[in-house]
């Protein structure tokens, strides 16, 4: 431990305690209109740790030197973040939200749901399974837009809303686990413990499945009451988009996903989604560029925090037996990604498996509790906002609204 690590360690805190405080500044923002701008930055939630970063960037500069500063944060791996705003901007365009819709609007129409309300437990269970194929992120904007005009809109009482926002945040966190690619916590680990997505699907992926089902269906049914406005159709003056371009634009999803991991190949791939987007405009709506630029940046921001963390974290890891790793794995998550957590599991050397599945288990079903606890998060919060009082997301409430979810992926993980 030296005097860097030691304000890291600081710094990261005072990120974490600024996350909780993020409603309150927006708040202040309608309190004090003349310093309204600045509240609303501050209340942000997706600029605060980029925000705290810059802090420790800068500290770092006054202590170690700037060389120092420079040196630690070009070390820093911002793939995740760069994939995240890319598979954001793309999994959100119209053509891909239409072709979903149209598929789920399908399959509502053979259930005896209502059929909002089986849209909402599609988007609630399905789209969060679908992200074992489609990358959590992906599944996270595609379900957050899906759900955005259902659910997290004025007229739900706000406890439904932050119960329903918990719901989509764990089962996404654990929906993930049927494969051994599209959760990052998973990913960290996967290729060094050898796990396969075969030994995935028999090891989690059931237990998985049954959490989703039952949070799904729960949080449904105490929205049955609330959830009844019929789904629009195409806006007025909206021109249908044609198959073909919908298909164009889920190559571009795929070759995204495919290649996730190296930011030259999906950088590229984006580039040229950008120009196909400007040459059909007439089949596309706005693309969410400025939710993606945010989330990007609360991301790296992480990322550069996140790498300062390591000193404290690890020890805590490594000396627990296999149960209090779980619980301890389902704590730390709420203040450290749960990415960061299994990697610093995976330096471990002679873990045993139960440890490892413990530990994995344990940082997936926490990955709803905060913003912070799973990389897929702040994209939500980024879309769904709005539907918030004060246009704003509470943490307190969040970890509220997770905690009932959280339990089940728990009792189901420890089954």
């Amino acid at each position: 431990m030296n005097t860097i690590q030691v304000v890291g360690a600081v710094i990261f805190f005072l990120a974490l305690a600024h996350t909780f405080a993020a409603k309150f500044f927006e708040k202040l923002a309608h309190r004090a209109p003349k310093h309204a701008g600045l509240f609303h930055l501050l209340g942000e939630v997706e600029v605060v740790f980029g925000f705290w970063a810059f802090i420790l960037i800068v500290a770092m500069a006054a202590i170690s030197g700037s060389e120092a500063a420079v040196t630690y944060a070009e070390s820093r791996q911002y793939t995740e973040p760069l994939f995240v705003f890319v598979v954001m901007v793309v999994a959100a365009s119209r053509p891909v939200l239409e072709i979903v819709a149209r598929f789920l609007s399908v399959i509502a129409k053979l259930t005896p749901l209502p059929r909002p309300l089986a849209m909402t437990w599609f988007g609630l269970a399905a789209v969060p399974l679908m992200g074992s194929l489609i990358t959590e992120p992906a599944a996270m904007t595609l379900a957050a837009l899906m759900l955005a005009p259902l659910v997290f809109r004025q007229g739900i009482p706000e406890w439904l809303k932050y119960g329903s926002l918990g719901v989509l945040f764990v089962n996404v966190s654990i929906g993930g686990t049927l494969t051994s690619f599209a959760a990052p916590p998973v990913l960290m680990v996967a290729a060094t413990w050898k796990w396969s997505t075969t030994f995935m699907v028999m090891t989690f992926g059931w237990k998985a499945c049954i959490a989703v089902l039952v949070n799904a269906s729960v949080i449904t049914f105490l929205l049955r009451k609330h959830v009844s406005t019929p789904i629009a159709s195409n806006k007025a003056g909206e021109i249908p988009v044609p198959l073909i371009v919908s298909l164009v634009h889920l190559m571009f999803l795929a070759g995204v996903v495919i290649f996730a991991h190296h930011p030259v190949f999906f950088l590229g791939l984006f580039l040229f989604f950008m120009g196909y987007t400007q040459a059909y405009e007439r089949f596309q709506n706005p693309l969410i560029l400025k939710e993606g630029l945010l989330v990007g940046f609360f991301l790296a921001g992480l990322v550069v925090l996140g790498g300062m963390q390591q000193w404290w974290l690890q020890p805590i890891v490594s000396s627990l037996s296999p149960v209090a790793l779980f619980f301890g794995a389902l704590g730390l998550t709420a203040i450290t990604d749960n990415a960061a957590l299994t990697y610093l599991g995976s330096l471990i050397v002679g873990m045993s498996d139960q440890s490892k599945y413990m530990l994995v288990a344990g940082a997936v079903a926490g990955g709803g509790l905060t913003v912070i606890a799973n990389a897929p998060n702040p994209a939500g919060v980024a879309l769904l906002r709005r539907g918030f009082n004060d246009e704003s997301i509470g943490a307190g409430g969040l970890l509220l609204g997770a905690t009932p979810p959280t339990l089940m992926a728990a009792v189901a993980f420890l089954w």
